[in-house]
């Protein structure tokens, strides 16, 4: 059988508190070998960290743009003790999720910068890669890494420009490609999967969101009472098949760059799947 990396599940979320040994086991009766589940704030660092081992996967530590609103000022330094006490966890692979959403309403872009370079100077000291939050916010992300250069990572549900994807990829990230890439209108988004470079793309599902178009739910169906689909892991090898699909390219062939470039990504990988 294909095995997958999913670079980016949020197997914590509260949407799999009712099943989540049953939605583990799913991903990896499909296939899904490993998963790399990242922390948004500090209440679900332990969490992520338990289930890394538990179901044999990896995690990461750090918080997420859309957390720093509620973020305590003192949580940078939390997050270095944590990381000290941890660094030596074969199983802790990247500072994430961080980084800049200029999309959601309401967030402080000061604030958010303020986290966002702060956690990249932590992925500097504990010589760690980042896994980033890229939402409208390519070119400040881009400058952050400019000035505080880390060794890499992964640029999470990348939806930029070619000119930014390269940005990225010439700092030495992955970019994830997940079920937003299963939709005919994510244009520019089909075109930069269809044509990046082979060894620029990773896999990911970001369950439970970011559902592939078989699972999406239009506003008016939910207006109307019908809940969102909620994404799982076990989603992955369909949503690589659109990918393979969009490459011209087999799907067994798909599956060994993108894991060989998840290691390269996250380099800790390479104790746990290969």
């Amino acid at each position: 059988m294909t095995v997958w990396i999913d670079t980016h599940c949020h197997l914590d979320a509260p949407e799999f508190d009712a099943d989540r040994d049953a939605v583990r086991g799913a991903a990896t009766r499909q296939g899904v070998g490993h998963c790399v589940i990242p922390a948004v704030e500090r209440s679900n660092w332990d969490t992520v960290r338990l289930l890394a081992h538990q179901y044999g996967d990896s995690y990461a530590l750090g918080i997420h743009p859309l957390y720093t609103g509620r973020a305590d000022d003192g949580d940078v330094a939390l997050l270095a003790e944590m990381l000290r006490q941890h660094v030596a966890d074969p199983r802790l692979v990247a500072i994430g999720e961080i980084g800049l959403d200029y999309f959601v309403p309401g967030l402080d872009p000061v604030r958010q910068e303020r986290f966002y370079r702060a956690q990249l100077q932590l992925a500097r000291r504990f010589d760690l890669p980042v896994i980033l939050h890229v939402r409208r916010s390519a070119d400040k992300l881009l400058k952050g890494l400019r000035d505080l250069p880390v060794q890499g990572g992964i640029a999470h549900a990348f939806n930029g420009s070619l000119q930014q994807a390269k940005a990225f990829v010439d700092m030495g990230f992955k970019l994830g490609f997940g079920g937003a890439a299963t939709y005919d209108r994510a244009l520019q988004l089909r075109r930069l999967a269809a044509e990046l470079p082979a060894d620029a793309l990773v896999l990911e599902t970001d369950a439970p969101d970011i559902p592939p178009h078989w699972l999406y739910v239009t506003a008016a169906e939910r207006s109307a009472g019908h809940p969102q689909g909620r994404n799982a892991p076990a989603e992955l090898p369909r949503i690589a098949e659109q990918v393979a699909q969009l490459r011209g390219e087999p799907l067994d062939q798909l599956a060994q760059t993108t894991t060989r470039n998840a290691v390269s990504a996250l380099p800790r990988l390479a104790g746990l799947v290969l």
